[in-house]
């Protein structure tokens, strides 16, 4: 009896993996993909006075614009990038870093309890002015249409100094927070001085940027060396648009952070 349901227990295995196997084999083929193929579709009018398709997108374009047009502060006088205090400073410069500075300074204690030194953007990511009178999102987009996002990264003070004669050698107005740079007659970095004290070579300084510029952007090069970087997730221009919800008026700043001595 015992070999009898030894033979019995082999036999009902067998049996079930060949079903298995039968089952399998006329189970559906395996497809792959072999090649792909694409093809150009060009836009065209077709489809542009179709008033269904018009109809379906009306209410988000009217939510999107109750949005973006919903005034948000008010800006005293005109800020324009190509109006400069000095050659060196514009108004919207020094608002948009002063700005990005505090927000990201806020943040990066927050996050990583360490505390901001500098603020860098570049004066061709300003795309737009702000105009005088209400100020909305839409400013914000107009402004900042790029997804740039903020970030920190540590630079030590040769690095910083390498910062100053690229501004100093660009004679671009770009934006600059929580540094003075003293230029001589020749336009050669003379003094740098951060949060009023005077730049340490051998000390490490952290600054507020966008992963644009840090990612090789107008060829800030010196910010590649970074010892350390800080991705803090936040779109500069929601940091704007979060500013403007916060104030009644824009504030107008014409203080100088790059300083040519006359001769």
């Amino acid at each position: 009896m015992r070999m009898t349901k030894k033979y019995n227990t082999y036999r009902n295995g067998f049996v079930l993996f060949l079903t298995t196997a039968l089952l399998s084999a006329c189970g559906a083929p395996a497809f792959r993909n072999t090649a792909i193929e694409a093809k150009k579709l060009p836009i065209t009018n077709q489809y542009a006075d179709n008033q269904d398709i018009e109809k379906f997108i009306l209410p988000y374009r009217d939510h999107i614009n109750k949005d973006l047009d919903s005034v948000l502060a008010y800006c005293p006088e005109t800020m324009d990038k190509s109006n400069s205090i000095n050659g060196w400073q514009t108004t919207i410069g020094n608002f948009l870093a002063d700005v990005t500075f505090d927000k990201a300074a806020t943040l990066f204690r927050a996050k990583e309890n360490r505390s901001l030194d500098i603020c860098l953007l570049n004066h061709g990511g300003i795309r737009s002015i702000i105009p005088k009178g209400p100020v909305t999102a839409r400013t914000a987009f107009e402004v900042m249409p790029f997804e740039n996002s903020l970030m920190v990264v540590a630079l030590k003070g040769e690095q910083v100094l390498e910062m100053a004669q690229y501004i100093a050698r660009e004679k671009k107005p770009h934006p600059l927070g929580g540094m003075q740079i003293v230029l001589d007659k020749d336009n050669a970095v003379k003094t740098i001085t951060i949060q009023g004290k005077p730049l340490e070579a051998g000390k490490i300084y952290n600054v507020a940027t966008s992963d644009y510029l840090y990612n090789g952007g107008d060829s800030m090069d010196f910010l590649g060396k970074a010892v350390a970087t800080y991705y803090l997730d936040y779109k500069l221009r929601n940091i704007y648009i979060d500013y403007f919800k916060e104030v009644d008026t824009l504030p107008i700043i014409r203080t100088e952070r790059i300083i040519t001595q006359k001769p």
